[in-house]
């Protein structure tokens, strides 16, 4: 069933049965991500790595709604973005704030990836709607969206990056520009042992919740919540060549490979932070 068949469906199962509008709301928007994330024309090898990043549950979590403004911050090959395309495609809008493939000094691996989703985003109107492209590289491209714009803003898997370019304060400065008052900032990130070092973030990949925090703060964010629903208790961190030692990346190769697909995808944090009204 597509998205506007599943609507409709919903729409008349929920009138049947003579809930308030609120309800019918509620329903019609879980009812239409849920049919984003289980749609078969989501690629099968993103679609079975659901059961380590739990899409619908994570979105949900963050409060994710069908009219909203998303920006999603360096959405790589498009994971996410197969899910949030098509989901706001009718009536909000999303934003893929990649990286700065522009700037003279971008790397071709970067060039290419960028290109590669701007393919995939023009492949299919009638499914991924109209999405906007910016760029995001601190300190050159900050805009992400136009200021307060933005309803909620999303990361995935992305801080340990910005820590390792040295630029993360000014990545969650950037989030809060673009975010209205009283807008959503999602963060799913690799979650590190307490009281690392900003050094061993940068080697191992991994983050510590109160950095996080604290940079979410500082750039004037309110923490609401966090959740369990990403956590991995296999997950032990100590790996040879930090959190890409597991799957997907498996930097190790065949050495260990069964060992690290036994414990799957890395223990993560899932955050949420609002813009104060």
């Amino acid at each position: 069933m597509n998205l506007r068949n599943a609507r409709y469906f919903v729409v008349a199962i929920i009138f049947a049965c003579g809930v308030t509008q609120a309800d019918r709301v509620a329903v019609e928007a879980h009812e239409r991500l849920k049919a984003a994330v289980e749609s078969s024309s989501r690629p099968e090898a993103d679609r079975l790595r659901d059961r380590y990043r739990h899409p619908l549950q994570t979105l949900e979590f963050f409060g994710i709604q069908p009219d909203m403004t998303v920006v999603e911050i360096w959405p790589g090959t498009g994971w996410y973005t197969e899910i949030l395309a098509p989901y706001l495609g009718d009536g909000g809008r999303y934003y893929a704030a990649t990286p700065a493939a522009s700037l003279p000094d971008a790397s071709d691996e970067t060039r290419q990836a960028v290109a590669q989703l701007k393919t995939k985003l023009t492949s299919d109107p009638e499914r991924f709607g109209k999405p906007v492209l910016t760029e995001f590289r601190p300190p050159m491209r900050t805009e992400i969206a136009p200021a307060e714009s933005a309803d909620m803003v999303l990361s995935f898997r992305n801080v340990h990056n910005w820590i390792a370019g040295d630029y993360e304060q000014a990545a969650f400065n950037a989030f809060f520009a673009a975010l209205k008052p009283g807008g959503t900032l999602g963060i799913v990130e690799h979650r590190g042992k307490s009281g690392e070092t900003i050094d061993e973030m940068k080697q191992s990949g991994y983050v510590t919740e109160a950095y996080v925090i604290a940079l979410a703060q500082n750039a004037g964010f309110k923490f609401v919540a966090s959740s369990n629903i990403n956590n991995n208790p296999k997950d032990t961190k100590n790996y040879p060549k930090g959190v890409w030692t597991l799957p997907p990346v498996l930097r190790e190769g065949e050495q260990d490979r069964a060992k690290y697909l036994a414990i799957g995808e890395s223990d993560r944090m899932t955050l949420k932070f609002v813009k104060p009204r």
